[in-house]
């Protein structure tokens, strides 16, 4: 959620700090600020965007060799110039990621101490915890490691101090941070793209590390207290992969990636194997007897599109679970289940709780499908796919869904493999349509203009409802939250066979309805729920297949989508309802790839 950026270096680190803010915008963030060591400890924060920080960094012409950048998003306390970080306390400067759980006990022990609190954060405690134990004699490096004995919760923290002007000690527990190695100069941040301007050389830091930089050297700690080396990694991403380029929003730019997205998460895949999630997972899938998906948001409509693959093609029963909800339920562990953990980023705190809760039950056969390598999720499962979908910098996921779902049609297949025999027919089908799939998606891309012409007929309407069934329940479950993500349009999905038992007192001239009609066995029963909404004034938008009949009259509007192979529908489907949301909230004026209150990695709570 929060973004860090930190650097020790021989050039004034200001312009390094204020362009890793920005290419952490994209994480959502209501502040941010910028502390630097020059002489002395100087602090600037602003509420808003990266721009008016660097706007006053230029007026106060703000400059040092040492340095840490923050983007908060709020959590504890509102989104003002005093909750904002850097933090201070004496000469010490902290940002941080997370949650400190424990904080109004150590912030009552800090006021008897003498301290005093300038914010309503949570964090403002690491600060003058660090303080104190700077004063009792400790270096900065041995204070910011004791002060993390001391704090419960979630944490990635990098402090600096005036006294020592030569060094940025950072830590982490629960949320992501990662090192980056120059040539005389060293950073610190909480995603990779946030260092690219100066390096593409990794270290990505381990639960419970804690780091001493400096120009010339970075020295690991482990949670037990022993100096580790952690693996180098050179980044395979370019900087210009986070450019917006020609495009008019990151979002748009992200809608039209899906087809080269998709194509390179399936030509990882190869044809279908269970060997692509891992050497020993062929023997595991043989060993399985029902199938757990775990996800939040977008990742959670995902796992509930595979439920059906998984069941129909594999013949396994599948559960689906909200990540968040998970673990908070008595629930009946079963160690022949393959949990599949679905985030984007891999660093989802929900989804990863819920996992390490799973194995603790004693379910230890895990998934990760994921977007980011060497994420918490993936060292926590013992399996992995990682898609291909490259940056996605709009909070409101689009093409990360659809490389997720190609992904899970892949482990459904590869299921299927294991526990069933395909006909030489079957298959050739199954992979025939994978193969399709990219030209699937570009044949959507094409709807963009009935899209853009939809979204402006009802972009003035206060609410909307989406209508599914079968697999394309959860499609229309992800159209209603692209909608209200960024359009603020407030947008529910039911399946059209529920309209009868109460949604459908809410259907009048005012209620658009958008319906997904795809040319399956459930059409004819979809046509007589359509019906029902024209019978009560509804207006109804539908995307329907060009063989399911479904014309065009007053009051009903129909985009056509091209008969592509039935288990490509739902896939296909998501592009025209992106584009929706998207136009619908161009319409409204609204900040479409920084979507007001939300925040792209959630990583905490």
């Amino acid at each position: 959620m929060c973004g860090i950026v930190g650097a020790v270096a021989r050039r004034n680190v200001v312009p390094i700090l204020i362009e890793g803010l920005r290419r952490l915008e994209y994480r959502g963030y209501d502040s941010a600020g910028v502390a630097v060591i020059n002489a002395s400890l100087q602090r600037i924060r602003s509420c808003g965007r990266v721009a008016q920080l660097e706007t006053l960094a230029r007026a106060q012409s703000l400059e040092g060799r040492i340095g840490i950048g923050h983007t908060r998003w709020a959590t504890h306390g509102a989104p003002s110039e005093r909750n904002a970080h850097p933090h201070v306390s004496g000469g010490v400067s902290v940002v941080h990621n997370g949650i400190i759980e424990n904080h109004e006990a150590v912030r009552t022990h800090l006021r008897a101490m003498g301290y005093q609190f300038s914010s309503d954060t949570d964090t403002e405690v690491i600060a003058h915890l660090v303080h104190n134990l700077l004063s009792s004699g400790l270096t900065l490096f041995e204070a910011v490691q004791a002060a993390t004995r001391e704090l419960a919760g979630a944490y990635a923290i990098a402090v600096i101090a005036a006294h020592d002007p030569s060094r940025m000690a950072v830590a982490r527990m629960g949320a992501p941070l990662l090192l980056g190695l120059g040539d005389g100069e060293n950073f610190a941040a909480s995603d990779t793209g946030a260092l690219l301007q100066v390096t593409r050389r990794i270290v990505y830091l381990e639960e419970g590390d804690c780091a001493d930089v400096t120009q010339h050297s970075v020295r690991v700690i482990d949670a037990r207290g022993h100096v580790v080396d952690r693996p180098l990694h050179v980044s395979e991403l370019r900087a210009n992969a986070l450019e917006l380029g020609s495009w008019r929003h990151y979002m748009q730019k992200e809608i039209f990636e899906q087809p080269a997205a998709v194509a390179a998460t399936l030509e990882t895949a190869g044809h279908a194997h269970a060997a692509v999630f891992g050497p020993d997972a062929e023997e595991l899938m043989k060993q399985i007897d029902s199938c757990l998906i775990l996800a939040c948001g977008t990742s959670y409509h995902a796992g509930l599109v595979a439920r059906h693959w998984i069941e129909g093609l594999a013949g396994v029963p599948c559960s689906v679970e909200i990540a968040s909800e998970y673990r908070y339920r008595a629930s009946v562990p079963n160690p022949r289940t393959l949990v599949v953990a679905i985030s984007q980023s891999g660093e989802t705190a929900d989804t990863i709780a819920a996992v390490q809760h799973v194995q603790h039950l004693g379910q230890e056969k895990t998934l990760a499908i994921c977007n980011v390598p060497e994420s918490a999720l993936i060292r926590n499962c013992v399996l992995k796919f990682l898609t291909r979908a490259g940056p996605e910098i709009g909070v409101a996921s689009t093409k990360a869904f659809t490389c997720q779902l190609a992904a899970l049609l892949v482990l459904a297949i590869s299921l299927r493999k294991v526990k069933r025999k395909f006909t030489p027919a079957e298959e050739a089908e199954l992979h025939g349509a994978l193969r399709r799939l990219p030209a699937a998606l570009s044949g959507a891309l094409r709807s963009e203009p009935e899209m853009a012409a939809w979204a402006h007929r009802f972009a003035s309407s206060r609410h909307a409802l989406f209508l599914g069934r079968g697999v394309h329940y959860p499609i229309a479950m992800e159209g209603a939250l692209k909608l209200k993500e960024i359009s603020y349009v407030h947008a529910e999905a039911y399946a059209a066979g529920e309209l009868k038992h109460g949604p459908l007192a809410l259907v009048d001239g005012d209620m658009p309805v958008i319906a997904i009609a795809p040319h399956d066995a459930l059409l004819g029963k979809l046509k007589s729920n359509l019906q029902e909404v024209r019978a009560r004034g509804g207006e109804l938008y539908v995307l329907a297949h060009r063989g399911a009949a479904v014309h065009a009259e007053e009051g009903v509007h129909v985009a056509e989508m091209a008969d592509e192979p039935a288990i490509l529908s739902p896939i296909v489907a998501t592009v025209p309802l992106q584009l929706l949301a998207y136009h619908a909230a161009l319409d409204r004026g609204n900040d479409v790839d920084k979507p007001r209150n939300l925040a792209k990695s959630v990583t905490v709570e």
